[in-house]
């Protein structure tokens, strides 16, 4: 196929930033309009003085958001808005016959009522939630392919999920209530400043925020991995709290369950995550002897670590099972794993523009 055209609205945000980088690196694609609702419009390499040199000058320069203009210049387009304003654009945009990569929460939970209990606002596109595909692709790929739609998953849904999901498909753990403890770094709250993100704030600190059990995330974590058990949702109970690191980037998240028996052994938790995704090109599973996964090791790429362990209180106490991820909140959190599913939409190799 010929170079894969591609546009962001809302170029100006972190996941807009990664996007554009992203492309830029991408041997099959690239960038030919950037479009911003601000009424001063920006040039993105003022913005972002990283980009200068790997994006077209013209390009750079942000336009209006007119779907018509952006369908004649872009095959694809991503939408690197915050939550109610993507549903605010993405049906002209599909109306103009493009494809849609959404980075936001608006088309992720699929139900009209869960997303307005979740986020405290209606949902306006209940036609397009209908039809838009969850962009995971190590447990979705099969609806990727031609997809006009696509929502690419939250940062901690993502960790939370691939750590868990095999395990829950084998029948490994129990589904009920799997208590999940993640940490990112400062760039998962946004660009926008702010007192709590400050660096005299966040330096030398660490501690949860937002309401334990009540974090946004929650609810998509529920709803991917009671699809991916097999079991309805009133089975499937994690519950998340979010805890805030003194570093730009990463998550690490730790997931603690119950093992369905007593014949759970160390070996079936790393056979179970390999099997699932030894052919998966940004998993990588560590083993009971290898280093735990590390945010460090994963900062700037599409990859996730993986690890689980089956730990006992004691010789003869209760077993549980221990999982751990690691990943770039803003890469395989957001925007590299945006640039796979549009790889996978298009029907080219995920891998493209992200190894």
């Amino acid at each position: 196929m010929d170079t894969l055209r591609c546009a962001i609205v809302g170029p100006t945000g972190f996941t807009g930033l990664h996007v554009a980088r992203l492309i830029a690196g991408h041997p099959r694609a690239r960038l030919t309009y950037l479009a911003s609702h601000r009424d001063d419009l920006p040039d993105l390499t003022e913005e972002f003085p990283r980009l200068t040199g790997l994006i077209d000058p013209d390009v750079a320069q942000c336009r209006p958001v007119d779907p018509g203009r952006i369908a004649d210049a872009a095959d694809v387009v991503f939408l690197g808005l915050p939550h109610r304003a993507a549903m605010a654009y993405a049906p002209a945009l599909l109306d103009a016959g493009l494809r849609v990569v959404d980075l936001s929460a608006d088309y992720r939970l699929g139900d009209a009522a869960l997303y307005e209990k979740t986020y405290a606002t209606p949902h306006t596109d209940p036609l397009n939630l209908g039809h838009a595909v969850y962009g995971l692709p190590e447990l979705f790929r099969g609806d990727l392919p031609g997809a006009r739609l696509v929502a690419t998953p939250g940062c901690y849904p993502t960790a939370a999920t691939l750590a868990l999901a095999p395990l829950l498909s084998h029948a490994v753990i129990r589904p009920g209530r799997v208590l999940l403890h993640g940490a990112t770094g400062v760039s998962g709250a946004g660009r926008k400043a702010s007192d709590a993100t400050a660096f005299t704030q966040v330096a030398g600190a660490y501690g949860p925020y937002g309401v334990p059990g009540g974090h946004r995330h929650q609810p998509e974590m529920a709803r991917v991995l009671s699809r991916v058990s097999g079991r309805p949702a009133s089975e499937v109970t994690p519950l998340f709290v979010a805890n805030l690191l003194p570093t730009a980037d990463g998550i690490g998240m730790t997931a603690f369950a119950d093992p369905v028996d007593d014949e759970v052994t160390q070996d079936d938790l790393i056979d179970v995550l390999r099997d699932a995704y030894d052919a998966e090109p940004f998993v990588r599973v560590r083993g009971a002897d290898a280093a735990m996964p590390n945010v460090r090791e994963v900062v700037g790429t599409n990859f996730v670590d993986l690890t689980a362990r089956l730990v006992r209180a004691g010789d003869d106490g209760p077993a549980a099972v221990w999982v751990f991820a690691a990943i770039d909140n803003l890469v395989k959190g957001a925007s590299g794993q945006a640039v796979q599913n549009m790889n996978a939409v298009f029907g080219m190799e995920e891998t493209l523009g992200l190894l």
